[in-house]
């Protein structure tokens, strides 16, 4: 199969491969990667914002290089075996004839080029769609026993990669419902709940800690149609830049002739309504759309195939995004080239040495910053770091890994915004300003968990409400050192007011938590004059610092 694939595809192919690892070596890190390089210290089933496929490819990666391409490597390899995938798929046989198109038609694609040398979660979740739908072809054509294990296992690594690819697998089944009687197709699934079951076993170990972030606990905020809706479709005109009309004509003029095709335009058309409708509760960010280019390249190049005027004019336009894309990606590795925008990967070495310089080598805590902790230790090779969450932030990964026991009790750089008096500052090339002191003997509790019955509770009222804390460390922690407070919050769970109060405990002399145990309180919310309040929160203060995320949101009546 593969050698019936002419020589010039895989000069271009090699081409494109050796442009991917020269972008990886020389191209500082994006916090998001830095945040997965620091899931790949400590490898796991899952981690709190995603399953763990892109840590694996990290963690491969590192095997062979160090550095920026120590993190991307596999992305490199991916992406390069993702467009051999994207070939194997078309069936017609002039696509010999115009190779340079439909590499001009692939490269130009937005997202699809920066996936292939970034290393987030999409970048496994695009190569493991290629897999599948390339395996699902072949299944629809002739079923057996050893496709559909390797449809499950494709499946499962689908699902390893984002959970967003759920909508790959629902809405090719759509496509195609006889699926639901064809007993391989049932294998199938049953090899994907298989390979899944580690992950299903962490979800379950850690509270569905994931689960619950992503459907309840993600930032949002009122609805605005410029920058929700309007938002949305402009990202459908970005991923394609100046192709797209001519590949969203082709998305209408193709017919679902066979099952592979209305797989392909099921899917496309799935995802888009499923987050055009999304975009009326939230805005939607542009990578959750990307699964789209792979049905598109595919639906696009025949297209191209059939039609010359199509065929001219996304290559025609393909070639200024090319260029485009091609000057962009040497501003992301030299910032004088982008004049006075600055990206993420632009001064993250420099900060960083800054601050170590100014610290030395003890352990940096940053406030509410899951993106610094990781890029400070990723350019320092220092460790230990934290991220230190209060309520106006969020939970992360430092919240339920053990990178609080590394720091406590030690001395560390406490690196804030909120610092007032700073005894050292570093300003960023962009602007962005660093704030730190020196805490000696770093004391946090930000794992304290308090426990409110989930129910509706009225505002401005006397009513006596049941709090339950536990203490998960391996000591007592004394009360004098606690300071309470509710956090209350609009519709969106955005902070509104903070008011301090005192829990009663149900036992009289308590005066310490004690260790991995419940002590049970009861507290009345203290009132406010706010309107809009949709929800409140139980916080704690420990040793002066702001007050953490130590309680779920209840709704308030």
């Amino acid at each position: 199969m593969l050698t019936k694939i002419p020589k010039q595809f895989y000069f271009f192919l090699a081409a494109i491969f050796i442009l991917n690892l020269i972008q990886s070596s020389f191209t500082q890190l994006i916090f998001d990667e830095a945040y997965y390089w620091y899931y790949s210290q400590n490898m796991a089933w899952g981690y709190f914002d995603h399953p763990p496929m892109v840590a694996l490819l990290v963690k491969i990666s590192s095997f062979f290089f160090n550095g920026e391409l120590g993190v991307r490597f596999m992305s490199c390899v991916l992406s390069a075996v993702n467009i051999i995938l994207l070939w194997l798929m078309i069936d017609n046989p002039k696509k010999n004839d115009y190779i340079k198109h439909f590499f001009v038609l692939v490269f130009s694609m937005t997202l699809l080029n920066a996936y292939g040398f970034f290393t987030l979660p999409d970048t496994p979740l695009l190569f493991f769609t290629s897999c599948f739908l390339l395996t699902y072809k072949y299944f629809i054509k002739k079923p057996t026993a050893t496709l559909a294990i390797v449809l499950g296992i494709f499946m499962a690594a689908l699902m390893y990669s984002k959970y967003h690819a759920v909508l790959v697998i629902f809405f090719v089944l759509l496509s195609n419902l006889k699926l639901t009687t064809n007993k391989y197709a049932w294998l199938a699934v049953v090899v994907a709940l298989f390979c899944y079951a580690p992950h299903f076993y962490w979800l379950y170990e850690n509270d569905f800690v994931s689960i619950k972030y992503h459907l309840y606990e993600r930032p949002n905020g009122a609805y605005s149609f410029e920058k929700y809706t309007l938002g949305f479709i402009v990202n459908l005109v970005a991923i394609f830049g100046l192709t797209f009309p001519f590949i969203y004509k082709a998305l209408f003029k193709t017919k679902g002739n066979d099952l592979f095709n209305k797989a392909l335009i099921y899917l496309t058309y799935g995802v888009l309504i499923f987050f055009f409708v999304s975009s009326f509760n939230r805005r939607v960010q542009t990578q959750w759309i990307i699964i789209v280019c792979i049905p598109l390249v595919i639906i696009a190049f025949n297209y191209m195939l059939q039609n010359k005027q199509a065929l001219t004019w996304i290559f025609r336009l393909g070639l200024i995004n090319t260029f485009l894309i091609i000057y962009l990606r040497m501003g992301l590795a030299y910032q004088p080239l982008l004049f006075n925008f600055y990206y993420e990967s632009h001064g993250n070495k420099e900060w960083a040495k800054a601050i170590e310089d100014e610290v030395g080598g003890i352990p940096v805590v940053f406030e509410n910053s899951y993106r610094n902790a990781p890029m400070y230790s990723f350019y320092t090779n220092a460790t230990p770091t934290f991220s230190l969450n209060n309520f106006m932030y969020r939970k992360n990964q430092y919240s339920i890994n053990d990178s609080e026991e590394q720091v406590r009790g030690k001395d560390v750089a406490y690196v804030s915004k909120y610092l007032n008096n700073p005894t050292f500052t570093y300003t960023r090339e962009d602007g962005g300003l660093y704030k730190g002191k020196y805490i000696t003997n770093f004391q946090s509790n930000r794992k304290l968990d308090c426990i409110v019955e989930d129910t509706p509770v009225a505002l401005n009222t006397e009513e006596n409400i049941d709090l339950k804390i536990y203490n998960p460390y391996q000591e007592d922690i004394d009360l004098k050192k606690l300071k309470f407070a509710i956090t209350y919050m609009d519709d969106y769970k955005s902070p509104v007011e903070t008011l301090q109060m005192t829990p009663e405990s149900t036992q009289t002399g308590i005066t310490f938590l004690k260790q991995q145990d419940t002590t049970n309180f009861i507290f009345q919310l203290p009132k406010t004059k706010k309107e809009n309040i949709g929800y409140f929160r139980v916080v704690i203060s420990e040793n002066d610092l702001l007050y953490g995320l130590n309680g779920k949101a209840i709704p308030i009546k």
